[in-house]
C-alpha cells in the first residue's frame, strides 16, 4: 500500500540576526491511509513545528529550507497561496490545542461548518447546513439542529473541541493534523475526545497525525509513534513495541516517566537536564549530555535513523559504526 503522506528529509530553519537556527533536521516518516501516528516528545522537540510544515502553516521567517512533503504521491511543499488553501481542508484537516484559535467568535458554528463545506464540496446552502448538523450529530452534540445556531462561546471547551473536530472533517479529509487537542480538557472528556477521534478514522479511514506529550494518549490511539528530540525523529515503530520495549535511552525515559497503578513506588524516573535550545545543540547525538549510556562516539558522530527491531532508532548502542551511511 502506497503512502498517504510521506514526509522526507524535512529541514525547518529560521534565520536571524546571529545566525540561522535549524528546528527540524532530516525529518523522514509516512502515514498510512487510516492510520493514527503518534508524535511525541519533550516542549521544544519540534513536534508542532513538523504538523505546522504539513498544512502549510509554518510562521514567518520559519521556513522550510530542504527536504520534501508528498500527499498521495503529490508534492505540497511548494505549493503557496491558493493552491495551498484547497489542499489544507479538502485534503488536511486540523485540530489544534486551543479550539478558540480555530472558531470565529463573531459567527456561529453552523455558518463557519457550512461556509467550510461548501467552499470544498460545492453544496447549496441547504444541503451544507445537512451535512454540518450530522457532522456536529456524529461527534456527540446532542440537540444538534438547535445548537448549530449558537456562537462558540455557548459552548463548553470539550464541546468546541468537538466543533472543531467537525470542522476538521467537514470536507472528507484524508488526512489531520491534530496538535495537542486534548491538552485543554479535563481527563474524563480527554478520553472521549480521543475514542471520537479512534471511531471517526476507523468510520471514515481518515489517517491522523497526533501530535502529544502524552504517552498515555499515544498508547490509546496510536498505531505507530515516532519520538522527537532536538529537531529530529530519533525512534519510530509499533506503539506497543515502543511502550514495552524501547530502543532509545531518550525514549525508555519516556517510558519510566509514565506513573502505573501496579507499581508501587516513591517517585518516578526522570530524565536528568533539559533540551537543548537550537542554538547550542550539542556535537554528535543530540541527547549525550543527557544520556546514562553515552560512549566517546555519541560526542562526536550523529546517529542516523535505522532499522532495529520492529522500527528505526538512531542510537550506537544499536548500530555499529560502520553500519551508519
Amino acid at each position: 500500500m502506497s503512502a498517504l503522506l510521506e514526509v522526507k528529509h524535512l529541514r525547518v530553519e529560521f534565520p536571524g540576526r546571529r545566525g540561522t537556527l535549524t528546528a527540524l533536521d532530516d525529518v523522514s516518516f509516512t502515514i498510512q491511509p487510516g492510520e493514527v501516528l503518534g508524535v511525541v516528545g519533550e516542549s521544544g522537540a519540534g513536534k508542532s513545528l513538523t504538523g505546522a510544515s504539513i498544512i502549510g502553516l509554518l510562521d514567518p521567517p520559519g521556513h522550510i529550507a530542504g527536504g520534501e512533503i508528498h500527499l498521495k504521491g503529490k508534492r505540497i511543499d511548494a505549493l503557496h497561496g491558493e493552491a495551498m488553501r484547497k489542499i489544507r481542508g479538502k485534503e488536511i484537516g486540523a485540530i489544534f490545542q486551543d479550539p478558540l484559535t480555530s472558531l470565529n467568535p463573531l459567527y456561529t458554528v453552523g455558518k463557519q461548518l457550512t461556509e467550510t463545506i461548501q467552499t470544498h464540496l460545492h453544496l447549496s446552502h441547504d444541503a451544507a447546513q445537512d451535512r454540518a448538523i450530522a457532522l456536529l450529530e456524529s461527534t456527540g452534540i446532542p440537540a444538534a439542529r438547535e445548537r448549530i445556531d449558537h456562537y462558540p462561546h455557548q459552548f463548553s471547551g470539550g464541546m468546541r473541541q468537538r466543533v472543531v473536530i467537525a470542522l476538521a472533517l467537514a470536507a472528507n479529509p484524508q488526512l489531520i493534523v491534530a496538535d495537542e487537542p486534548t491538552t485543554a480538557l479535563d481527563v474524563s472528556i480527554q478520553a472521549q475526545i480521543i475514542d471520537l477521534l479512534k471511531d471517526l478514522c476507523k468510520s471514515q479511514g481518515t489517517a491522523v497525525m497526533l501530535i502529544t506529550h502524552d504517552m498515555g494518549v499515544i498508547a490509546e490511539t496510536a498505531d505507530r509513534v515516532a519520538v522527537m528530540y532536538a529537531g529530529r525523529i530519533i525512534e519510530i515503530g509499533p506503539v506497543q513495541k515502543i511502550i514495552q520495549e524501547p530502543l532509545h535511552p531518550y525514549t525508555v525515559g519516556l517510558m519510566q516517566s509514565i506513573p502505573t497503578l501496579n507499581a508501587n513506588v516513591e517517585r518516578l524516573a526522570q530524565i536528568p537536564g533539559s533540551m537543548p535550545r537550537l542554538n547550542a545543540i550539542p556535537a554528535g547525538c543530540a541527547f549525550n549530555p543527557r544520556c546514562h549510556a553515552r560512549m566517546p562516539i555519541c560526542e562526536v558522530r550523529r546517529p542516523e535513523l535505522l532499522p532495529a527491531k520492529a522500527g528505526q532508532v538512531a542510537c550506537w548502542l544499536h548500530h555499529e559504526p560502520e553500519d551508519s551511511p
